[in-house]
């Protein structure tokens, strides 16, 4: 098993979302049902936490210095030093129950950001959505269970995405990304419970894409092209999502599940909830801010 370092033990019931804020030296990630937001600044070792009344599906960076946030239902600005916020956009769902999922901010400077159909009534109506500055919404994919996997290859015009249930399959998109627009989808790859179901994914500069597996407890490396190229173990039972950080961009920060106590989980994964870190050769692909 590759060294691994406990960023923060939590436990976050659904960690999820890291995202590396390179002005500042500091980390961002989400407890997506505790509806919460949190900080830790690298250098100081402070920690900050700010509450939302809803899940906290995703977020990103701003060029203001605000975040966007993807909410339940709803896109908003937030700002962290005073608690405004704005709302961008409201993205309906099909069906009672569901919520907003993985969303990232693209190289066009629009929030990406898809949703989770787990009410297991009829047909997957989950989707993928573009969301722009002045609030306009594109829908680039339905038919989702739970939409997934979102990250840019370094020179942005690739964009990859999965679907974590349904289909369970990993996608790559032709992008533009100056206009944000997304064509020619095609599959790389199908991923499944045995290989591990791709969650939150994430580039690195040589190209290759990272994907959290939390069937299986450990990140995949795919190659550009969907081969499965090799993978790290890790000490937490279900990793989500993986973000490039740190001062040379090469700390591999992951989240994860909580899971259920015991001595079995406390013995063989005992980062269970909490956010992880690992010493990376390759550094990853910079993150782009919200055009607000």
């Amino acid at each position: 098993m590759a060294a691994v370092a406990l960023v923060d033990r939590g436990p976050f019931r659904v960690g999820e979302s890291p995202v590396w804020d390179a002005d500042n030296a500091r980390l961002y990630w989400t407890d997506i049902p505790a509806g919460t937001i949190h900080a830790l600044d690298t250098d100081t070792g402070r920690r900050q936490r700010w509450s939302f009344d809803e899940p906290v599906a995703a977020f990103g960076l701003c060029r203001s210095g605000r975040l966007v946030v993807g909410l339940r239902e709803s896109v908003i600005l937030f700002e962290p030093a005073t608690g405004r916020r704005e709302v961008v956009a409201t993205l309906a769902h099909a069906k009672e129950g569901m919520r907003l999922n993985d969303g990232k901010v693209g190289p066009d400077g629009a929030f990406w950001i898809g949703s989770m159909d787990a009410t297991g009534i009829g047909a997957p109506a989950a989707q993928l959505f573009r969301v722009a500055a002045d609030g306009s919404v594109r829908i680039l994919a339905e038919g989702l269970a739970t939409s997934n996997g979102l990250a840019w290859s370094p020179d942005g015009r690739r964009m990859y995405h999965s679907d974590s249930r349904g289909e369970m399959a990993l996608w790559a998109w032709d992008f533009d990304p100056l206009s944000g627009a997304a064509d020619n989808r095609r599959q790389l790859s199908i991923v499944n419970e045995t290989l591990g179901r791709a969650d939150g994914g994430a580039c690195d500069m040589a190209g290759n894409y990272w994907s959290c597996a939390p069937s299986q407890s450990r990140i995949n490396r795919f190659s550009s092209e969907g081969a499965l190229l090799d993978w790290i173990d890790l000490p937490a039972r279900h990793p989500t999502m993986p973000c490039f950080g740190g001062p040379d961009l090469r700390t591999l920060y992951i989240t994860s599940l909580a899971g259920p106590p015991g001595p079995e989980q406390e013995r063989l994964f005992p980062y269970c909830g909490g956010v992880m870190a690992l010493n990376m050769e390759t550094p990853g692909v910079p993150v782009a801010r919200f055009a607000d």
